[in-house]
């Protein structure tokens, strides 16, 4: 490949930022860097190659109450990126996971009839939601990667060209999370138990789901002596998080970046997480967890009517069955987490029947030869070579 390939790329939140990150590291691996970014990503991404064109914490907003007064702002950031993927023709276009965010600009770009191949990487969760969305997705992009084996059937009948690349986490640096590491570096004692709290990415999880994540951890450290509690965050919330934490007495530590959050994961003895990314995460590096979750009142009740599946964590989804606690809305209570959690503590049955869904779960992720950055990386790149052929 003698000249370099434009590539524009759409991640509206942190986990399409460490998805984005991965891809573009396999397209350099397979053009031997003949390749340019644009579009829009996170700090995981920015140190990949890209400049963002505006920050994405803007778009970190989750839940139909709270998107409402944010619409004029993003309406604007749709515009600019429009704009941004016209002035510069890249080769492909890429939105990644929030497709909230993404579909608005891919729905823009056909609209215009821009002739550059639309890609969406991570296919919106049909088989949870209104299954009507795959049947018109076809109308805006020209192909869709997925992460999980089961999501193509929903979307080929609908004649959405789609391929199942593989799922990202067993690609995760956690795999290689160093444990002695991280307490050496923070003088954290071997005898000690660490657990981890994981609030999530977007401010409204983190303001939901701290408090009660600290009132769980304040109720743990009355039961034992030998707790630690961290608290791995990313940039987005990371100021959030620390005004939060001012006035704890805990023995709690907030880490940022990537290698200290996989590492205080592979130190962890359990953890309490937002639903989500992290959670098949904390499965992939063995650590017994559970997860909670809450958002607006509204919300949720707008949830419980179109949500059509008995599990929201991956684990229990791949599995059929519930090996990651899920505690929902009004059961996601101090009470209930420090239940679960002292059950890890005490490593009980059901700390080796979770352990064991783990390794199950693993093995559903974990096939195939090619790591899925790089089976997303060469479809994407058929992609552009068959457009100039043509």
């Amino acid at each position: 490949m003698n000249h370099n390939l434009k590539i524009y790329l759409i991640a509206g939140e942190p986990s399409g930022d460490a998805l984005g990150a991965r891809l573009m590291r396999a397209l350099k691996d397979k053009t031997n860097g003949h390749v340019e970014f644009f579009g829009i990503g996170g700090d995981t991404m920015e140190k990949e190659g890209l400049k963002s064109l505006f920050d994405i914490s803007e778009l970190a907003i989750m839940g139909l109450c709270e998107v409402i007064p944010s619409i004029p702002r993003v309406l604007k950031r749709i515009r600019q990126t429009v704009d941004d993927i016209i002035r510069l023709r890249p080769d492909v276009v890429i939105s990644i996971d929030s497709w909230s965010f993404g579909s608005r600009v891919q729905k823009k770009l056909r609209a215009l009839k821009t002739g550059i191949p639309q890609i969406h990487y991570v296919a919106p969760q049909v088989w949870a939601w209104k299954k009507k969305r795959a049947r018109t997705m076809h109308k805006y992009v020209d192909r869709l990667l997925t992460l999980l084996p089961q999501e193509p059937k929903y979307f080929i009948p609908y004649g959405m060209k789609t391929d199942f690349v593989g799922h990202p986490v067993i690609e995760s640096p956690v795999i290689n999370g160093d444990g002695k590491t991280f307490r050496r570096k923070y003088g954290i004692d071997e005898k000690q138990k660490i657990i981890c709290l994981l609030p999530g990415s977007r401010h409204n999880e983190v303001s939901r789901l701290l408090p009660v994540f600290l009132e769980a951890a304040q109720m743990l450290q009355q039961q034992y002596t030998d707790l630690f509690f961290i608290i791995p965050t990313v940039k987005t919330v990371a100021e959030r998080v620390k005004n939060m934490l001012k006035n704890s007495t805990l023995p709690i530590l907030m880490v940022e970046g990537e290698e200290d959050r996989h590492n205080a994961m592979s130190a962890a003895t359990a953890a309490v997480a937002a639903s989500g990314t992290v959670a098949l995460e904390l499965a992939i590096a063995d650590v017994p967890h559970i997860i909670g979750y809450k958002v607006a009142p509204l919300t949720a009740a707008l949830v419980k009517h179109f949500l059509h599946i008995q599990f929201v964590n991956l684990s229990n989804i791949l599995l059929g069955r519930e090996i990651v606690p899920e505690l929902l809305q009004e059961r996601c209570v101090a009470a209930n987490i420090v239940l679960y959690l002292n059950r890890f503590l005490k490593q009980d049955s059901f700390y080796r029947y979770q352990k064991e869904g783990f390794r199950k779960v693993r093995t559903i992720l974990g096939l195939g030869r090619q790591k899925p950055s790089e089976n997303a990386a060469d479809i994407i790149l058929n992609m552009i070579k068959n457009q100039s052929d043509s």
